[in-house]
């Protein structure tokens, strides 16, 4: 971890993938993020993939560097000590992260009634307050209907929304919390899930091209939308992608490939302008069947040492396995992996910050936290209570330290 944000204390009630990758990339960027769960977990503690003996590798993934309070929210004294945590003073508190229904009490309202200074930053599924996930979300998006060659539609298995709206949460924190060093003033910050989708989509020039050519984004498989992008088979089975988002690349296709003079035919023949994009897109076909004839003679190795170095833009297709057992990039060769013992699963590489700052060195990242495991130091340290206080709450099942069911 680095500390940059060191000066901040982030109290998060999150579930699934949104908030806690927004509160986890506050927590590697410094940030004291105290996450509450109720006891015995929250409706994400057990979610997919998990290990042999049912620890939720997911779960540690989006909740490395946090601190977790287990908490009965669904008593009383457990909102009000809830209530307590997120309104605590000082400079950098009382921010609240959280994608979940607010328990009674825990509303903006009633918690900027305690703290005037108050940032909320709370994601809805849809701006009307209904429901939706990144699954629904992206059914309505477009995109599964140009997935693939066109069809029945396939919903991509990355949760793109989820993902984009968890980095907006962080972008939107740090700018309602500059807001507040400089005027004084909290604020609720309310994003919908479905409005991350559509001003994707809006951005990427799909709503543009609709209204403005009368048109939408065809169904063309792994080629690249407006330039020359394909897949290709090799000799020994394996798949590659080849891009050439630029005049240099295409030309580095064709010099790599000896095809320079054959590509080249392509143009005239077709009256495109190959060092356009346009124009290799309008000839991808002709272009492709070139470079499929190509790959389709020579195996994975055998390319990839006639496009080392040459400036081709490509990579070949790999599934899990081979990226983490076969890829460099992906160790502990790169600073952005350490080997840590995560408690409870075992020994593996966790990735830190994908982002390198200048004015500070590089720390290994911190591992998730077990369930309950700060809930005492937490009521110690932020709210000023006794060994004895900490000790009743634990009696009457108001709080839970590590593991606890």
């Amino acid at each position: 971890m680095n500390r940059l944000l060191q000066d901040l204390r982030i109290v998060e009630i999150s579930a699934f993938v949104a908030a806690p990758l927004g509160g986890m990339t506050m927590a590697q960027m410094g940030a004291e993020v105290i996450r509450i769960d109720p006891i015995g977990g929250g409706i994400d503690c057990e979610r997919w993939p998990v290990t042999r003996q049912g620890a939720s590798l997911y779960w540690a993934g989006l909740n490395k560097a946090k601190r977790s309070l287990a908490l009965a929210l669904d008593k009383p004294e457990g909102r009000d000590i809830a209530r307590a945590i997120i309104t605590a003073p000082g400079p950098g508190a009382g921010i609240f992260l959280t994608n979940l229904p607010p328990s009674r009490g825990l509303g903006f309202a009633a918690l900027q009634a305690v703290r005037g200074d108050l940032i909320m930053l709370r994601l809805v599924g849809n701006r009307d307050g209904s429901a939706a996930v990144d699954y629904t979300v992206n059914a309505a998006s477009g995109f599964p209907l140009v997935t693939g060659r066109g069809g029945d539609p396939t919903n991509h298995v990355l949760p793109a929304w989820d993902i984009a709206a968890g980095l907006y949460l962080a972008t939107g924190l740090l700018a309602a919390e500059r807001h507040r060093s400089r005027t004084g003033q909290g604020q609720e910050v309310v994003a919908a899930l479905s409005d991350v989708m559509l001003a994707t989509v809006g951005n990427l020039g799909y709503i543009g091209d609709v209204q403005i050519n009368g048109s939408a984004r065809p169904a063309i498989g792994n080629d690249l939308y407006g330039s020359f992008g394909r897949d290709f088979a090799t000799a020994d089975g394996r798949r590659i992608m080849v891009i050439a988002l630029t005049r240099r690349q295409w030309r580095a296709i064709g010099e790599a490939t000896g095809l320079a003079d054959r590509l080249a035919m392509i143009g005239p023949m077709m009256s495109v302008d190959l060092d356009t994009e346009a124009g290799r897109y309008e000839a991808r076909d002709a272009i492709g069947a070139l470079l499929a004839r190509w790959c389709g003679s020579r195996n994975l190795d055998e390319i990839r040492q006639a496009f080392a170095g040459s400036g081709v833009l490509w990579s070949h297709f790999q599934d899990f396995a081979e990226l983490v057992e076969r890829d460099p990039r992906c160790s502990a060769a790169n600073p952005l992996f350490t080997a840590a013992d995560q408690p409870g699963i075992g020994r593996y590489l966790i990735p830190g910050l994908p982002l390198d700052f200048s004015a500070e060195a590089r720390l290994p990242p911190r591992p998730a936290p077990v369930l309950g495991e700060h809930t005492d130091i937490v009521l110690c340290e932020v709210l000023g209570l006794s060994s004895a206080e900490i000790g009743r709450l634990h009696d009457a099942r108001i709080v839970a330290g590590p593991n606890s069911r």
